[in-house]
């Protein structure tokens, strides 16, 4: 790493120097900053504990250096100490990430820190979002090259990134994508339009365990099929992991699959979206023993709708690596103007229902007296769905526009939440949650406006139902302000039936960015993509500032 870091330096300093002394071009430098803290005051009845350091701080900056083919980037991290549900191995400041890229005509090669997504994700995908305090990049090496346009390949090796150092495993990859339509230059014009992808990825792992043989060396295929025409889409991939034993699926031998199909049909006024997926073991790590969310070389997406609003978001689902079987399917439908229920300015109604299940297991009972025993763990009926229920949600939205002053949105939800199996608990079961929406926008001129957010969520499981009520005035292009509250007034324990309350004020100025915000922040589970976090209780002020340059 440092003498990456000492090679970006010098061959920057070079080009400076060179530059000044003929053509005086200097090249670009881009970045922004980005810095979040927040104060701590204890508060038993939400369970918001004493924090010794009282403030803690998450903060990013970017440094990106740009002179014709060349790129270079370093990206300085600091945890101070981490906020509150963030991995405490964060704890800390330096140089996270950095990299040089070279990018010619048909050929790009990165040395150090990348992201990377091969397909879906189903077999690879890198990536970073600091609202979950995760990074999986990889450290090491990458080329992509087009020997003929509609061509291309990916190949890369490394180490995985482990908050401020680098996983055990080592992971290698290629991958091809071909479009027929420009490879092929007498299809070029044919309304059809076909994508291939074919993927292999592996990594390697020094076995140490003195009782198993666990693979070293674990690889993971993966094909893919787009066909798109006129407005029909279909994009489908598959995915097979040889035996990955790990701590993930408690060390058993089996073989892994995923299959995710997700298709399409748009026209003038109306849309129909169809996803499946089915997934069988495919938990993909470069460390058989990481847990949470560490050294994940895959990514697995949620089959379920994502929701944006705080009570429709309370039970988000998590995707189950272990095995699942799900659907989702959403129709939407615009209502013409000057209809009888479009009226002046028309209407928009989108329905959306999501479903997933176990998959069928067989339990394979071992036979010590065996030379070789089976050490799968189960077998499964590919085609069979699980007797039991993950997640389902229902959902409809309506958004209509009344007037050049005046909109609204309308949501009503149902929810089953396996909360026992999304968030590894027990004897919580399944909870059922009813969940009202109304978003209103009044607008008093070009500047200003007047949102606001009334929401229910009704539950006899749980902590009981909520209401909440927000209020937000927008001062464009600069200020805003809001209010909000939520309230557990369903709570059985009267002493829990708790006001969590959220006062917030922001300033944007160019490209700069003020917000700050004081109130309780309720427990509970964040997920982005299939992918979670928690959140703990708290109570304090907040503060975020980001720039870019």
């Amino acid at each position: 790493m440092k003498k990456l870091i000492l090679s970006i330096i010098l061959i920057t300093s070079f080009q400076l120097i060179i530059a000044q002394n003929q053509e005086k071009d200097y090249g670009q430098i881009q970045g922004n900053f980005e810095i979040n803290m927040q104060s701590y005051n204890t508060d038993s009845i939400i369970g918001a504990f004493e924090v010794p350091e009282k403030v803690r701080a998450n903060t990013y900056a970017n440094f990106i250096y740009t002179k014709g083919k060349f790129t270079a980037g370093v990206r300085y991290e600091a945890y101070l100490n981490t906020l509150l549900g963030y991995d405490s191995r964060y704890n800390g400041q330096g140089i996270a990430h950095r990299y040089a890229t070279y990018k010619g005509d048909d050929i790009e090669i990165t040395a150090g820190n990348f992201y990377e997504q091969f397909g879906n994700g189903l077999v690879l995908r890198t990536y970073e979002d600091k609202t979950l305090g995760y990074d999986n990049s990889i450290d090491g090496m990458r080329i992509k090259y087009s020997p003929i346009e509609g061509i291309q390949l990916t190949g890369l090796i490394g180490k995985q990134r482990k908050y401020f150092d680098l996983g055990q495993g080592i992971v290698r990859g290629i991958d091809a994508e071909i479009s027929i339509n420009d490879a092929i230059k007498k299809l070029a014009d044919k309304k059809t339009r076909v994508l291939l992808g074919g993927s292999f990825v592996s990594k390697y792992q020094q076995n140490v365990d003195p009782t198993y043989y666990f693979p070293e060396n674990v690889g993971a295929f993966s094909g893919r099929l787009n066909i798109n025409r006129g407005g029909f889409n279909i994009a489908s991939e598959y995915a097979y992991k040889i035996n990955d034993p790990s701590y993930d699926n408690a060390y058993i031998f089996k073989d892994g699959n995923a299959l995710l199909i997700n298709t399409s049909y748009s026209k003038k006024g109306i849309g129909v979206l169809l996803g499946i997926m089915r997934l069988d073991n495919m938990s993909f790590r470069s460390d058989r023993s990481a847990t949470i969310n560490d050294l994940h070389i895959n990514y697995l997406p949620a089959i379920a709708k994502t929701h944006a609003y705080a009570f429709a978001a309370m039970y988000p689902f998590a995707t189950q690596p272990s095995g699942q079987i799900g659907m989702n399917a959403e129709i939407f439908y615009n209502i013409k103007r000057k209809s009888a229920l479009g009226g002046k300015y028309g209407m928009n109604i989108s329905i959306n229902y999501s479903q997933v299940n176990s998959i069928d297991k067989q339990k394979i009972t071992i036979d010590p007296t065996a030379e070789y025993p089976n050490l799968d763990g189960y077998t499964s009926d590919y085609f069979k769905i699980g007797d039991e229920l993950f997640f389902r949600d229902f959902n409809i939205e309506i958004h209509k526009k009344v007037s050049k002053k005046y909109k609204f949105a309308l949501t009503y939800m149902h929810e089953d939440y396996n909360k026992d199996v999304i968030q590894g608990l027990s004897d919580f079961g399944i909870i059922k949650a009813e969940i009202g929406i109304l978003d209103m926008t009044y607008k008093f001129s070009s500047k200003k406006a007047l949102r606001s957010e009334t929401e229910f969520l009704y539950t006899e499981d749980d902590n009981g139902s909520w209401v909440m009520q927000m209020f937000e005035f927008t001062y464009a292009p600069h200020w805003f302000v809001a209010v909000s509250d939520q309230y557990n007034y369903g709570n059985v324990d009267e002493d829990y039936r708790v006001h969590y309350y959220n006062v917030a004020a922001g300033y944007t100025k160019d490209a700069s960015r003020f917000q700050l915000s004081y109130g309780k922040i309720r427990e509970g589970i964040m997920c982005v993509g299939g992918v979670c976090r928690n959140v703990p209780a708290s109570n304090g002020l907040s503060l975020t500032i980001t720039t870019t340059f």
